[in-house]
């Protein structure tokens, strides 16, 4: 592991190789799990602000959920996820030729909105743990992710390098470029 700031990054980001191939595993970590997509506290707001955008983009089933249930659900004291339709995928994933795709990501891709979607969508398979002095980011291993795994190693790309994009979002900015350095010194 390596520790910038108050954030401790396990090795695997430079060990590991990684790229999603949304055509094999068909979106399944916006379907599987017993729970939706982490929410940080500051996108709670930011997903009521930009829903009506969204709306048009979701399943009848996610309209509903978020109808029921909000933009998020509460898990526990300043843990929330997305809401999931049908106790199954997430609210916000739609479906296009048998993939599981994200309804935020379809109206910000049309510049309907100018948030991507929730960072742990973005980051994943990377996840964030918050402690009370640090946050420790670990590389999340599911089974439904094999064919990222065989993709990257065929590819040669490091986790870290194929999560290069969301890690240089805003709020990430600094922690990438000490990050990169560190991996590649």
């Amino acid at each position: 592991m390596f520790i910038i700031e108050d954030t401790i990054v396990s090795d695997d980001f430079a060990e590991h190789c990684f790229i999603c191939d949304i055509n094999k595993c068909r979106g399944a970590c916006c379907v599987q799990g017993d729970a939706g997509a982490p929410l940080e506290i500051e996108e709670l707001t930011i997903l009521n602000k930009i829903l009506p955008k969204v709306l048009p983009f979701m399943t009848e089933q996610g309209k509903k959920a978020v109808e029921l249930y909000g933009t998020a659900v509460k898990l526990n004291v300043d843990e929330y996820v997305t809401p999931l339709a049908d106790s199954l995928e997430c609210a916000f994933a739609y479906f296009e030729e048998g993939k599981a795709l994200c309804a935020i990501e379809k109206a910000w891709s049309m510049k309907l909105i100018d948030f991507q979607k929730p960072i742990s969508c973005h980051l994943y398979p990377a996840r964030l743990t918050k402690f009370k002095d640090f946050t420790a980011v670990n590389y999340h291993q599911w089974h439904i992710c094999r064919d990222a795994i065989e993709k990257g190693e065929d590819e040669r790309v490091k986790l870290y390098e194929f999560l290069k994009e969301p890690l240089i979002r805003p709020r990430f900015s600094l922690f990438i470029l000490k990050a990169s350095i560190l991996i590649q010194g």
